[in-house]
């Protein structure tokens, strides 16, 4: 079947939904997603920042919807009109959306490990306010180890349930999750469990922001300094396919490697996250595409474009290869 986003036609399978039709587009008309994750079910509909206006419903039924939908649970209807960045209204939503996301979210990114890869710092800068609305008093939370690898800073989640997910599709036992309701509810473990998973490190990969961070790593380095390498090896309990990040000959943290949508493309055990910190662990393939829509790319090159020499007298201008 046939959609339009932003003017543009795709063609997709029948069940898919809008925002999966915009990902195959690409570019900038693809929806922002703090909570959907393609490799895990249920997730979608809770953060919101997704929303699109449909203005056709579908070939057969014209009307467009009376408000807007959640491009990430919303399947596409054949002949389906679909506005995102061209709508003022879906671009006011989202601002209002961020500026809600943002209401108990503490300004940590001067030292938070998740900045420079942080999906919430890039929603911020596209779609935030200069300046906060709010007067009332920000929740707080104390900052607790829930595991010895994983920290958990509650005052900067969002509640997207990323890593309740994850943590119910890929571990075989869940010990944590959302508690309480409401303005009260927040992620931890009961009675203090502690998360010890052989796959509990995935966690930190899918959280969006920087509520769940990997202890090995903290306050060691920004990400900006360092350069991540394709690497692998052989392991037996997954596929061994990661990203090293490096500063010389230094690896200063393991992660799973992500697709141009911030999504792991596998999920890596804690053994080779957490304690295959030696080059000689692994087989470095070459430096790792980098996403260029977020500050991490800074300073980092995928091509160099030689200066052009400028001759005044003949007055021509020679382009360098």
């Amino acid at each position: 079947m046939k959609v339009t986003i932003d003017e543009i036609i795709v063609e997709v399978e029948e069940g898919t939904t809008i925002l999966e039709a915009a990902r195959k587009i690409g570019g900038k008309i693809v929806p922002p997603a703090m909570c959907f994750y393609s490799k895990l079910k249920g997730t979608g509909g809770k953060c919101r920042t997704c929303l699109v206006k449909v203005a056709q419903s579908s070939a057969k039924d014209p009307r467009p919807l009376p408000k807007l939908v959640a491009s990430c649970s919303t399947p596409v209807q054949e002949g389906m009109v679909v506005q995102n960045i061209t709508s003022q209204e879906v671009l006011d939503a989202r601002k209002a959306i961020v500026e809600f996301l943002l209401i108990n979210h503490p300004l940590d990114c001067p030292v938070c490990d998740q900045a420079g890869e942080c999906d919430l710092q890039d929603l911020s800068f596209k779609h935030g306010m200069v300046e906060t609305r709010s007067t009332e008093v920000r929740r707080e939370f104390p900052v607790i180890d829930i595991g010895n690898k994983i920290k958990l800073h509650m005052n900067r989640c969002i509640l997207c349930y990323r890593c309740v997910f994850a943590a119910n599709q890929i571990t075989d036992h869940r010990v944590h999750g959302v508690l309480y309701r409401g303005d009260t509810a927040e992620i931890s473990t009961y009675i203090q469990n502690v998360i010890g998973n052989d796959f509990s490190g995935n966690l930190i990969d899918v959280c969006p922001v920087g509520a769940l961070t990997d202890r090995t790593f903290r306050f060691k380095s920004r990400v900006w300094f360092l350069n991540p390498m394709n690497a692998h090896r052989e392991c037996s309990h997954c596929s061994g396919k990661v990203t090293a990040w490096m500063y010389g000959n230094e690896i200063y943290r393991i992660t799973g490697r992500k697709d141009q949508f911030g999504e792991l493309e596998d999920f890596i055990c804690n053994e080779c996250r957490f304690d295959k910190k030696d080059p000689a662990d692994w087989i470095i393939e070459g430096p790792r595409k980098i996403r260029r829509q977020s500050v991490i790319s800074a300073n980092h090159y995928e091509k160099l474009i030689k200066p052009s020499i400028i001759h005044p007298i003949e007055g021509t201008t020679e382009q360098q290869g």
